[in-house]
């Protein structure tokens, strides 16, 4: 068979030349082929193909064809000419590589799926998928991919991973974006949407129902292990990682923190929801402002799946457990239903507890990550406390207890000194200071009281020997140093070290 460009060659030698033989002598071909070409052009351009030649592998056809069909149209052209070669076959690999060839396009002759063009219709469905997102602080993140059909708005968000609380706070957050809710939802098998599948028939997991239900939306999933019956998140998540997820081909910069990626997720869909899509040749933002007129309203409050997971504080201790640390809530919520999610990965990763009351969810406490035995601890979530252990005051427990006590402060500080100090006959010396204070005021007894705690003081003359002394007063003769002088011993005495006393004069007189 001569190509395109040999056989313009040979129409246009003949064209010029008007002869056969001319024609070929100037196109270096035979005549006879020149004139089969001419008139392949008056019969309208169809030429006859030239008849087939046997070949060496003809006999070996059957036996190739086993093969396709037996590896369902996968078996490798290599591996079928050593097969040959083993059944006796001489030809070349090059034939070999044809007539599997062919072999495999007349299995895949009516086993192609073909695709008819999806047109959606507005409000109606949207899709979504997952995305293997950047790894930030040594954590692997996911990006939530949407997909509004009818308008081809897009939301992509950055997800810590793919449990049911992080997915449904992420479709909720997707339906307060879009304005409304569709009436379909199509997604993966993920465990969060379908619990097993029986005969072919997916078990829908019993709390997506709730989820659903709460949202007035239905949700649909795709065949197992065919992303075909998604393609517009499948080709959605395929742009988002390829602009979000740092490689050679776009020369991103690792992210320092999951809140610079969750920035630039925010920063992509306002870029692709603003230009002009190549299919509808308008921006899908336009779009989506004429579809949020099919779409059902949202309700005012998420669900309380997308809150997290339920913790139930205990009726003295207003902390819960999560992911084995311990977290403060208010003390207020003693006996109350919490849900505990985290936020963030890495360095910034927080635990959020949230509360729903009467007035709706409200955060009621944001803390870092805790470790285990490290509890997070607000000093505010407590309240005011009693005193603690460490912090007793003295309570009478009989009428001695009271008498003493009754004195004042200086007696029950006296008693938990002297208790500290491991004092012995305590009760004997209570009694002797209540004796005391019959016979002084009970006020001065309580102030030596309170002096000896201070001092140490809880011997059994301590208390009396305090009470004469601040009794007397000043004594004459005490010797007190002023502002200007010093009780110090000078050194006026050292200057007559070594000198001759002087002569006693009545010796001297004799």
């Amino acid at each position: 068979m001569k190509s395109a460009e040999e056989i313009m060659q040979i129409l246009d030698a003949y064209d010029l030349t008007g002869s056969f033989r001319d024609a070929a002598e100037l196109a270096g071909c035979s005549h006879h082929t020149v004139k089969r070409y001419v008139h392949a052009r008056e019969a309208g351009g169809r030429v006859a193909a030239p008849p087939a030649r046997p070949q060496l592998i003809d006999e070996f056809l059957p036996k190739l064809e086993e093969w396709v069909e037996r590896s369902h149209g996968k078996v490798r052209a290599d591996v079928a000419h050593e097969k040959l070669l083993a059944l006796g076959y001489t030809g070349s690999e090059r034939t070999t590589r044809r007539a599997v060839a062919k072999c495999k396009s007349a299995y895949r002759t009516g086993r192609v799926r073909v695709h008819r063009p999806w047109v959606a219709e507005p409000g109606m469905w949207l899709q979504y998928d997952y995305g293997d997102g950047p790894v930030i602080d040594g954590v692997k993140t996911v990006l939530f991919v949407a997909w509004l059909a009818w308008s081809r708005f897009r939301v992509v968000l950055a997800l810590r991973d793919k449990t049911m609380p992080s997915v449904f706070a992420a479709l909720d957050q997707t339906f307060r974006r879009l304005g409304g809710v569709p009436t379909y939802v199509l997604t993966d098998n993920e465990k969060t949407v379908t619990s097993e599948h029986i005969a072919g028939i997916a078990v829908r997991n019993r709390q997506l129902l709730g989820f659903a239900e709460y949202y007035s939306v239905v949700v649909h999933t795709c065949v197992p292990a065919d992303p075909a019956s998604k393609g517009g998140t499948e080709s959605s998540v395929k742009i988002s990682k390829a602009d979000l997820v740092p490689k050679d081909t776009n020369l991103l910069e690792q992210y320092a923190s999951f809140g610079e990626l969750e920035a630039a997720c925010e920063a992509f869909c306002q870029k692709v929801n603003t230009r002009v899509h190549r299919v509808t040749k308008r921006p899908p933002i336009e779009m989506l402002a004429e579809e949020r007129a099919r779409l059902h309203p949202v309700p005012t409050s998420p669900h309380t799946v997308a809150f997290g997971t339920t913790r139930v504080v205990p009726a003295n201790t207003p902390m819960v457990m999560f992911e084995s640390g311990q977290y403060s809530v208010p003390h207020t919520l003693l006996g109350a239903t919490v849900w505990v999610r985290a936020h963030g990965v890495g360095a910034a990763e927080q635990v959020v507890i949230v509360h729903v009351g009467s007035g709706g969810p409200v955060e009621v406490a944001r803390h870092d990550r805790a470790t285990p035995g490290s509890p997070r601890i607000r000093d505010e979530h407590f309240g005011l406390q009693p005193a603690g252990a460490l912090e007793r005051r003295p309570r009478a427990k009989n009428a001695a207890d009271a008498e003493f006590l009754a004195l004042g402060e200086g007696a029950a500080l006296w008693l938990i000194e002297a208790a500290a100090a491991g004092t012995t006959k305590m009760r004997v010396k209570m009694a002797e200071a209540l004796a005391l204070a019959k016979l002084f005021d009970a006020g001065e007894v309580d102030w030596a009281l309170g002096h000896a705690a201070v001092h140490g003081r809880f011997a059994e003359a301590d208390l009396a020997s305090i009470l004469d002394h601040h009794a007397a007063g000043p004594r004459s003769g005490q010797h007190r140093a002023s502002e200007n002088s010093s009780l110090t011993q000078g050194t006026s005495g050292w200057a007559r070290l070594g000198q001759q006393p002087a002569a006693d004069t009545d010796e001297v007189s004799r």
